[in-house]
């Protein structure tokens, strides 16, 4: 089902996501399940049975100061060093509740307790008018997810009930640098098309929707499902990007995505007279993706390869390349000799910044 399918990527990919789903539709048994199989603890903290001290803490003195001791749950976690955080009823947690746990989506601390990076964050809600005493999920807390809808239908469950319920899939390949960097440089060059839908704020209770940080949880998604959409799960990335940015926003992102036949970085550096794009928003997302590459590299040939590709744009579309220079200029390898290219792009780089 392609909502297992997206659960188990955005655990792989570290993106705190939140399942909305009908009661006893299996959103625990799933978790549970997809725990087991990548050998992570599970801790399951049901929301509509907890108070806003059971993420805050409890303050109690120790050595003479104020410490918030963090519960149980958390210290397991903390001392296993990984696993899946479970948070559960989450639409049926009061408001003050939801604001405690707001600290712990976010910084990933509960009291003056931190979690290890390694630790997942899965959340699990029913819709306010299918939940006993339901709240509205607020919107700072919504900001801080990725929204996946948990639908069954009667032939999957029939077919489930016969050869056995899917299981979510378990670990996922590692995703290098160069594919989140690559990734984030498309999501950037889109913001650049349409920088309306930066930040979009709702009025009262939402969903997904835009902002830098849900921009940032898009990015990440489309690295782990295959960068534009070339040969990756194209129906788990849609589910996954517009669940952090909203279905409006997401499939603009997508469509624009499906759009662009960008050229490889690592063959453009290998050869630097490659045609480039003609589209302004396309060379945008060559130049941050060369750079991207090169961040990821790490070395003084392919740092000093990149200005030629930046040079060529300069001549063409100097503020392009004015935003791509700053970039690369940060990333300079120790011993790297700048190329003189860069003597060229004297005056872009001044109107830049970059040079005085």
């Amino acid at each position: 089902m392609l909502f297992v399918d997206a659960l188990s990527v955005a655990v792989a990919a570290n993106l705190p996501v939140l399942l909305w789903g009908s009661p006893g539709t299996g959103k625990t048994s799933a978790v549970l399940a997809l725990g087991e199989r990548l050998g992570l603890p599970v801790e399951v903290v049901v929301g509509s049975i907890r108070e806003p001290s059971d993420f805050a803490g409890l303050p109690v003195l120790r050595d003479g100061e104020t410490w918030f001791a963090p519960p149980r749950w958390a210290s397991r976690l903390a001392s296993a060093g990984r696993g899946i955080l479970f948070l559960d009823e989450l639409t049926t947690a009061p408001p003050a509740v939801q604001a405690a746990m707001l600290r712990v989506v976010l910084e990933r601390a509960v009291g003056d307790l931190a979690l290890p990076p390694a630790v997942r964050i899965v959340a699990a809600a029913n819709p306010p008018e299918q939940a006993a005493d339901g709240w509205d999920l607020s919107a700072p807390l919504a900001n801080r997810l990725v929204h996946l809808d948990w639908t069954v239908s009667a032939e999957s469950v029939a077919e489930g009930f016969i050869g056995g319920f899917p299981a979510p899939a378990g670990a996922h390949e590692e995703v290098d640098s160069a594919s989140v960097g690559r990734a984030r440089a498309l999501v950037g060059a889109f913001l650049r098309v349409r920088p309306e839908l930066v930040l979009a704020v709702p009025g009262g209770p939402a969903r997904a929707w835009p902002s830098p940080r849900t921009w940032e949880l898009a990015a990440t998604a489309l690295a782990f499902t295959g960068g534009a959409g070339h040969g990756g799960p194209r129906r788990v990335q849609a589910e996954l990007v517009t669940g952090a940015v909203g279905e409006a926003a997401g499939f603009e992102l997508l469509s624009w995505l499906r759009d662009l036949d960008l050229p490889d970085p690592a063959a453009l550096l290998a050869d630097p007279t490659a045609p480039l794009p003609d589209r302004v928003d396309r060379v945008h997302a060559v130049l941050g993706s060369v750079v991207a590459h090169v961040a990821a590299d790490g070395s003084a040939d392919a740092w000093q390869r990149a200005w030629q590709v930046i040079g060529r744009v300069a001549r063409r579309t100097p503020d392009v390349a004015a935003t791509a220079a700053r970039s690369l200029a940060a990333r300079r390898p120790h011993g790297a000799v700048l190329p003189r290219t860069v003597l060229e792009l004297a005056p872009i780089l001044r109107s830049a910044g970059l040079m005085p």
